[in-house]
C-alpha cells in the first residue's frame, strides 16, 4: 500500500511570490521617484546658485548701446568673471550708476585706471593714441570734445556705443570698480539674435 506524501500548499507559495514581486516593484518605483525628486531639487538649487552668484538676467533699457544692444533686449550678465580676471578695454559692463546707486547702467569700458582719455571731434584717444572703435558706426558717432582726463586708480571711463545719445563718463565722470557688478556675456532675447556678446 502506497502512502501519499502531501505536496506543499502551492497556492500559498504562489501567493507569497506574487506579494513579494509586487512589494519589490513598489519599492523600485519608490526608489526611482526619490531619485527623480533628488535630481530635480539638485538641478533647481544649482540653477538658483548660478543666478545668485554667477549670472543674472538683465533687460536693456534705452538706446545708448545701439547698434550692438537694442532697447528691450534681454541679456545675461556674468557676475563672477571679475573675481578671477581683470576688467578689460572693450568689455560691456553693467554697473550701479555713481550718481544714483538705485539705477543700473550698461556701457563699454574705454579707459583703464591710470590712463589719459581725450575725445577730439568725436575721436577717442587713450594715452595720446587714437582708439580703433569698429563698434561705433558712422551714424552713431558724434563730434564732441572731452578732456584730457586721467582715470583714477580703481575707476574706469565708460562710453555708450551710440555716442550722440549716450549719458556716460563724459557727463558724470568715472565708474568706481566696486560699482561694476558684471560683464554682459550672452543675449538670449530675441531668439533670432541669441548669441555671445563681443
Amino acid at each position: 500500500m502506497m502512502t501519499e506524501i502531501p505536496h506543499p500548499a502551492e497556492p500559498e507559495i504562489i501567493s507569497d511570490i506574487a506579494t513579494s514581486g509586487s512589494k519589490d516593484a513598489s519599492e523600485g518605483f519608490g526608489r526611482e521617484l526619490r531619485t527623480w525628486i533628488r535630481d530635480i531639487v539638485f538641478a533647481a538649487l544649482t540653477a538658483v546658485l548660478i543666478v545668485v552668484f554667477v549670472v543674472q538676467p538683465v533687460k536693456v533699457e534705452g538706446t545708448s548701446m545701439q547698434p550692438h544692444l537694442a532697447d528691450q533686449e534681454r541679456i545675461f550678465v556674468n557676475k563672477f568673471v571679475y573675481h578671477v580676471s581683470e576688467i578689460g578695454r572693450g568689455d560691456i559692463v553693467v554697473f550701479w550708476y555713481p550718481k544714483d546707486p538705485a539705477k543700473s547702467f550698461i556701457k563699454r569700458v574705454i579707459g583703464l585706471p591710470g590712463e589719459t582719455v581725450k575725445i577730439d571731434s568725436g575721436l577717442v584717444y587713450v594715452n595720446g593714441s587714437p582708439l580703433a572703435e569698429p563698434y561705433v558706426p558712422g551714424e552713431y558717432a558724434d563730434s564732441s570734445y572731452f578732456g584730457p582726463a586721467i582715470v583714477p586708480p580703481g575707476s574706469y571711463f565708460v562710453l555708450g556705443d551710440h555716442r550722440n545719445s549716450s549719458n556716460d563718463s563724459r557727463n558724470w565722470g568715472m565708474v568706481p570698480v566696486h560699482n561694476i557688478f558684471g560683464k554682459a556675456v550672452l543675449r538670449y532675447w530675441p531668439i533670432s539674435k541669441f548669441g555671445l556678446i563681443e
